[in-house]
């Protein structure tokens, strides 16, 4: 059974969803019921999530899953299953296999793993999908006076006794030196864009801030949340000097979190021992995390449902047959699936890759010779068999999709719609004056020769492969050249492999908003004034725009999304938005990323809790422990 089928079968699957939705069974009870009624573990998961791939038939923000917020201020509390009794450290070692290697350990400079287990943020969304205190007392809210009714301002209250590794104490001038360390643009901080639409933070005593913003917006709440964006830097460790890039830090970062830095190798591995100065005195549970890199996926899932040499794999990507393979032959744990709001998608470049300007290329006014073709990009996104790849790679057809927004209701459109046809594609080629020339087409005397780039990994190489027959049996000529993972999502300035440097034609990657209201995640294709928000040499590559596309009329609704003050109209812009981008063809969505994650029998799943599109695998990590009749490593 298919997803689309689910949606038009409401006498069972759709009853079971209700009961979900209602809390009246468990997120396990739902998915487990839909399975044994036909639907496949990836799109029951995706459904769970509020997903709807027959997004035509929804009403965006009809079910609980997809009403955003109003903000949930609620007492929200962790899950802590068979912690009761147990002492700080008691667990032993836990060993994550991170095979995408870290490289640096600042959250604001695009930090992977490894910075989760020391800094923290100061709110965060919970599995409900509402946004909890983690470092502040309160999550701030009209009813309790600390937000502006006209969301114009928000009062950050620190917990009293919180303070950093080092024993220094946590202050609202760390918040503001944050600030200030974020907007410098020396430092190319990743998460300018959130925290640039802050006008101003007033200290009002020690541990009080009040931050004022230059419009109100509806997404006040996105430089605080979430593990990466929300956290804070202690403002001594860089001399009080927001212009301090303070590359030590980069590497043995300073937190509040359950964890403290032993030693770090990047793109290698990375060590963490217990904050002793964490302000819950019996926790965390494990004594000491290993968070090895390098290798690939396939491997990684074999070292801990197999081997059972460590605890947990991440993004264990592979064919479905694969897949089956490591869950029937893995004794020692399981492949837990969640689907959320990541697309895996193919990005073109709207620069020309191959010509030099000013000491760089992909220079943001050089056009591409052949993608600034619409015709070009027509006839790709209909030689794009995205029901094959997501069907054969990912485990379910129903997860291919024509939109960019995905996953959650609130934001999907109903507005699109995609098909795979070859004959049409080359039509489309004719029409627009790329002649066949033997095998490969030209036009003006250029050939339309690409290349499509992807980290290596099985499931991406296997789509390469797909696409690039696809596409030459219409004339192209497709080079599909490999970069390893650690060096194509490293963001260093000087890595000219990397992804924010784009110097190549195509590419395919993974992204996904990481919130309700996903400002940020929008800005990956607004240009500013200028090209002022596009990644070029003057800014170290480190801006969001990778793809170096400028069009006045996105960049007006993005600007009107910043200023939003209802969900109404942040609905109505994100999906305009989402259809410009897909109308243009900007870049062809492929399908929803199911992802799988290799779990030892040796944890105590329900305390691992990230299910949910907007919270990182280790928000939790204080209350993982080891499972009942297992001993510490």
């Amino acid at each position: 059974m298919k997803t689309a089928d689910l949606l038009n079968t409401p006498k069972l699957v759709s009853a079971l969803r209700d009961s979900y939705h209602r809390g009246a069974i468990s997120r396990r009870g739902f998915i487990s019921g839909a399975t044994t009624l036909g639907v496949s573990a990836a799109a029951a998961t995706f459904l769970a999530n509020g997903g709807n791939p027959a997004a035509a038939q929804a009403t965006p923000g009809a079910s609980p899953d997809a009403s955003p917020m109003a903000i949930v201020t609620g007492q929200a509390k962790k899950p802590a299953v068979n912690t009761e009794g147990k002492s700080r450290g008691e667990s032993g070692e836990l060993r994550i296999l991170w095979w995408q290697a870290p490289t640096v350990l600042n959250p604001h400079l695009g930090a992977d793993a490894g910075y989760q287990f020391v800094m923290e943020p100061m709110l965060n969304y919970y599995p409900d999908n509402s946004i909890q205190p983690i470092l502040l007392t309160e999550t701030p809210s009209v009813e309790n006076g600390s937000l502006a009714e006209d969301l114009s301002s928000a009062t950050l209250k620190i917990k009293p006794d919180l303070v950093w590794s080092d024993g220094e104490p946590v202050t609202a001038e760390d918040i503001v030196f944050t600030w200030q360390w974020i907007l410098e643009p020396g430092n190319a901080s990743t998460s300018f864009e959130q925290w640039s639409v802050i006008e101003n933070i007033e200290v009002i005593n020690e541990k009080t801030a009040k931050v004022s913003y230059g419009e109100p917006a509806i997404n006040w709440f996105d430089p605080f949340t979430g593990n990466s964006l929300g956290a804070i830097l202690p403002a001594h460790a860089f001399g009080d000097d927001p212009t301090s890039p303070n590359n030590e830090f980069q590497t043995n970062p300073i937190g509040t979190g359950p964890y403290v830095l032993e030693s770090f190798s990047p793109n290698d591995q990375g060590t963490y021992v217990i904050n002793q100065r964490y302000r819950v005195p019996d926790k965390p549970y494990f004594a000491r995390i290993l968070v090895k890199g390098g290798g690939d996926a396939v491997g990684a899932g074999r070292a801990v449902l197999q081997t059972g040499d460590f605890d947990f794999a991440w993004n264990v990507q592979a064919e479905p047959d694969v897949i089956e393979s490591l869950r029937e032959t893995g004794e020692n744990g399981e492949l837990l699936l969640t689907t959320g709001t990541t697309l895996e998608a193919l990005y073109f470049n709207f620069s020309d890759p191959n010509t030099e300007v000013d000491g760089q290329r992909s220079q943001k006014d050089t056009p591409h010779p052949i993608l600034t073709d619409k015709a070009v990009r027509d006839a790709i996104n209909l030689a794009i068999n995205r029901t094959l790849i997501a069907g054969e790679f990912y485990g379910d057809e129903s997860l291919a999709t024509p939109n960019i927004l995905t996953g959650i209701e609130f934001f999907e459109s109903p507005n699109t719609s995609w098909e795979f046809d070859l004959e049409k594609a080359a039509q489309v080629l004719e029409e627009g004056g790329w002649t066949l020339e033997g095998d490969v087409r030209t036009k003006d005397g250029v050939e339309l020769a690409l290349n499509l780039i992807a980290s290596v990994n099985s499931v991406r190489q296997r789509t390469q492969a797909v696409i690039k027959q696809d596409l030459e049996s219409i004339g192209f000529k497709i080079d599909i050249p490999q970069v390893d993972s650690t060096v194509f999502f490293d963001t260093t300035a000087g890595n000219d492999q990397n992804l924010q440097h784009f110097y190549f034609d195509m590419g395919i990657w993974s992204q996904e908003p990481s919130t309700l209201v996903p400002v940020t995640f929008m800005s990956n294709w607004y240009a500013g004034e200028d090209g002022s928000n596009i990644a070029q040499e003057s800014n170290g590559w480190q801006l969001s725009n990778v793809q170096r596309w400028q069009n006045g009329e996105y960049d007006q609704l993005f600007n009107n999304l910043r200023s939003a003050t209802s969900m109404e109209e942040a609905q109505r812009l994100l999906i305009a938005m989402n259809d410009l981008l897909i109308s243009r063809r900007v870049m062809v969505p492929i399908a929803v990323r199911a992802f799988y994650t290799g779990i030892s029998n040796r944890l105590v799943e329900e305390n691992l809790a990230f299910e949910s599109p907007f919270v990182g695998y280790f928000w939790n990590i204080e209350n993982w422990t080891l499972a009942e009749g297992f001993e510490p490593r």
